[in-house]
């Protein structure tokens, strides 16, 4: 018989080390094997230009932000391996592969071939980015990169070299590369008569990336949100453009749309965004309260969480995406035009744009 309120420990299995390391090296070759077969799936259906290291990180990252948005409270199911899967299928469909032809298509395979027929003719007809800046400008950037001290000054936004280190390719983008790129799109919308060629400059108000931080993290009373908007209306706005810092994770964007009636959400990995309407529908509630001293009227509104909106293959350019979702938003641009592929081009020409606190016109 055991002596009375004694504590036994119990010692290990003898094989249980042996047994673990078995286990960790057979996942790690079931997971080689699954990365090598998707970049062989992705790269034969021309979907994916990247190398086989920049895939493997990017595999990385979704699951890193798709832990991220479990933390906040998203409904995100399956192992690692079993949501890899089923994020890289509903990626390839949403790039639209074209269907083999040796086959009687039902009702559903007739309408993805409709769709595709109709992304094609669209990809046809949509205006094309420019590949590289002007040879001038582009001697420039190496200036911009190399100056001492404050480089360029928009409102109250400033930002360094350092900063603008960020916009070299590999780099993740801050706050005050991204919140000066808002800055230059509350200036523009405050003057009003700046021309643009595509699209209509719209009255647009920018909130800063440390609004989102104090929404979640505060709440509008606690985070003393109504001083943000002492001098803004912002229901006289056609839209309110928010950049959204998912735990120092991933960057989206989101709006409150007055012109259309939507709370939007634009994820570059396409996985969360409901939850990010329906915040803003908090936020829209008590600053009407605190305002206007009555309820918002929500009638006819709707949350729109965007799904054919451009989408990232890798763990870095969120941000780039984030400010050009902003930025197309803030012209009234229904359709995005960029892709993964203008990623160097965008990355240099945010980088001119910063540096003259004024947006290109090309």
């Amino acid at each position: 018989m055991y002596p009375p309120n004694r504590k036994y420990k119990l010692k290990p299995h003898i094989k249980e080390r042996e047994h673990k390391a078995r286990v960790r090296e057979t996942n790690a070759q079931m997971w080689k094997e699954f990365r090598d077969r998707e970049y062989a799936k992705h790269t034969s259906r021309s979907h994916y230009d990247g190398s086989k290291l920049e895939f493997t990180r990017w595999l990385d990252y979704i699951l890193q932000v798709r832990d991220t948005y479990r933390k906040q409270g998203v409904n995100l199911p399956g192992d690692d391996l079993e949501f890899i899967q089923q994020y890289l299928e509903k990626y390839r469909k949403t790039m639209a592969a074209p269907l083999p032809k040796t086959y009687t298509p039902n009702l559903e395979q007739l309408d993805v071939r409709r769709r595709l027929r109709d992304s094609e003719l669209e990809a046809a007809t949509r205006p094309k980015l420019p590949t590289a800046l002007p040879p001038d400008d582009e001697a420039e950037l190496s200036r911009f990169l190399n100056t001492p001290g404050q480089v360029s000054k928009c409102a109250r936004e400033a930002v360094t070299a350092a900063d603008l280190r960020r916009l070299n390719p590999g780099q993740w983008l801050n706050d005050e590369v991204i919140n000066f790129y808002g800055a230059m799109i509350n200036q523009r919308a405050e003057n009003g008569k700046a021309k643009v060629k595509r699209g209509k400059v719209l009255n647009a108000y920018y909130f800063s990336t440390f609004f989102w931080t104090k929404l979640t993290k505060e709440g509008y009373e606690k985070g003393r949100l109504a001083k943000w908007t002492k001098k803004v209306d912002i229901f006289s706005k056609d839209i309110v453009l928010i950049p959204v810092n998912h735990s120092n994770s991933h960057w989206t964007a989101a709006a409150i749309n007055f012109k259309l009636k939507r709370f939007e959400s634009y994820d570059s990995l396409d996985m969360a965004g409901e939850e990010v309407c329906q915040t803003l529908r908090g936020y829209v509630q008590a600053e009407h309260m605190n305002k206007k001293k009555k309820p918002f009227d929500f009638s006819g509104w709707e949350n729109y969480v965007a799904e054919d909106n451009p989408k990232q293959q890798n763990g870095y350019d969120c941000g780039v995406f984030t400010c050009q979702t902003l930025e197309s938003l803030s012209r009234g641009e229904n359709t995005l035009i960029f892709t993964q592929k203008d990623m160097p081009y965008l990355r240099k020409r945010m980088l001119w744009e910063i540096g003259k606190a004024r947006f290109r016109d090309d």
